[in-house]
């Protein structure tokens, strides 16, 4: 397997050598068995453990195993403490929507604060199956069905290419310590389910099923991209993106035999689900139309028109300047400056203060407000983020933003602007915390 793992790195993820890499470790098989191929192969990396609290002594002493097997190969440790309960019925939000949430916003804050290049996690081939299978048992469009990546951005999953049995016969054959979750040998998840009920009758069925699931999923990707690229080409052909809506020739769209597949790939990115809804509204009356959170899809007599809900905006601006430690209004914020960062969160940021533009400012959003989203390269519309965050009218009615000069530095508890993060060469941290 670490031949597989060296020729794999070297052939299809040849831009991780002689990066600066961070491991997420549970202390789990999985990621214990990175790290093993990791060392082996001489990669530069330092290793991140997440105590979520949520199993009393048996998560802290997954901390203290991983601790002691990162000591031994003399490898950086991080480690951050979560009360991911009191997160979850403080966000009502699902224990793992939050943890999921928690780890990734950490993850990302060490990327850009100690410069690291790439974020290695443990995914395998069977993790891919049941992604495949979940999606695939809820309903879901092709894209759905793609598995799990094997890069999105500055994550990357090599050990995609393994199967649970071989990452199992490696940890056997070389000796291999890991901690055993005790949450995985419950069925009441849906993911546990499928892996120790569903998949070994599939493989059962087929002793190859998972080379039969990488060449499906190969296909299915071909697939997706044929369809990606027919659905661009058809949108030139009968949308017109005007400055405040979209409008789509209904006579245009209908001379396409696969029309419903088009506004399927266009419009889902908005919200919308009730696709009945949608179709129905090609042979409406003008003026019916369809909602999703984020837009209005209306028919008006030959074109469909999609566009934006209006949302209030608040002529409010708060004014801070920069000896203000704290703000009651709008909200309770208070800013102090540090030496390190530390206990990073949704509510709590760390700021370049010297990148800083004062009087800060808090306000509402507005259409067309644009930031660059923490740990991510590239800047995004507030409205986009909104939709992939699956924001309901009145989350977004609720969002203040705190900015320097006309640049966004924080969506207030929930996202920071990379732009404005805390780097090698800052000589100044300003802390600032959200209280509800």
């Amino acid at each position: 397997m670490l031949s597989k793992f060296q020729n794999h790195l070297h052939t299809n993820l040849s831009f991780l050598e002689g990066k600066k890499l961070l491991l997420a470790v549970s202390g789990g098989i999985d990621s214990m068995v990175l790290v093993d191929l990791c060392f082996q192969s001489k990669l530069d990396f330092a290793v991140a453990h997440c105590n979520f609290q949520l199993r009393g002594e048996e998560s802290d002493a997954d901390e203290s195993f991983v601790t002691s097997q990162t000591e031994k190969l003399q490898v950086p440790l991080f480690i951050q403490k979560f009360d991911t309960q009191a997160f979850a019925e403080q966000q009502k939000l699902s224990i793992q929507v939050v943890a999921r949430n928690l780890r990734y916003e950490w993850f990302y804050t060490l990327l850009a604060q100690h410069q690291f290049d790439y974020l290695l996690t443990a995914h395998h081939l069977d993790d891919s199956v049941e992604t495949f299978l979940i999606n695939f048992t809820r309903g879901s469009g092709l894209e759905g069905l793609l598995g799990i990546p094997q890069q999105n951005d500055k994550m990357v999953r090599p050990l995609l290419v393994f199967s649970r049995s071989e990452i199992q016969n490696y940890a056997a054959e070389h000796a291999i310590s890991w901690r055993e979750d005790s949450s995985n040998a419950s069925d009441k998840y849906v993911r546990n389910k499928l892996r120790h009920e569903v998949i070994p009758v599939l493989k059962a069925l087929n002793p190859s099923f998972l080379t039969s699931f990488e060449n499906t999923i190969g296909y299915l990707k071909q697939s997706h991209s044929l369809a990606e690229d027919a659905a661009a080409m058809v949108y030139q052909k009968v949308a017109t993106e005007e400055e405040h809506h979209t409008v789509i020739d209904l006579k245009a769209l209908l001379s396409h035999p696969n029309y419903r597949a088009y506004l399927f790939a266009w419009l889902q990115p908005f919200g919308f689900t009730d696709w009945t809804a949608v179709y129905d509204l090609l042979d409406a009356q003008s003026g019916k139309q369809v909602l999703s959170d984020s837009h209005i899809l209306l028919k008006n007599r030959g074109v469909l028109l999609l566009f934006p809900k209006q949302t209030p905006v608040s002529d409010e601006v708060y004014w801070i300047p920069k000896d203000q430690t704290e703000v009651k209004v709008p909200l309770k914020i208070s800013f102090c400056e540090v030496v390190n960062i530390s206990n990073q969160t949704s509510n709590v940021i760390f700021v370049d203060e010297n990148l800083l533009q004062f009087p800060l400012t808090l306000r509402r959003w507005q259409e067309g407000d644009i930031f660059h989203p923490f740990g991510m390269t590239g800047r995004k519309k507030l409205s986009k983020f909104f939709k992939d965050e699956k924001y309901s009218l009145r989350d977004k009615a609720n969002v203040w933003l705190l900015c320097s000069d006309a640049e966004i530095v924080w969506i207030v508890g929930k996202r920071q602007d990379e732009r404005f993060k805390v780097t090698a060469s800052t000589t100044k941290i300003l802390k600032i915390k959200y209280t509800h």
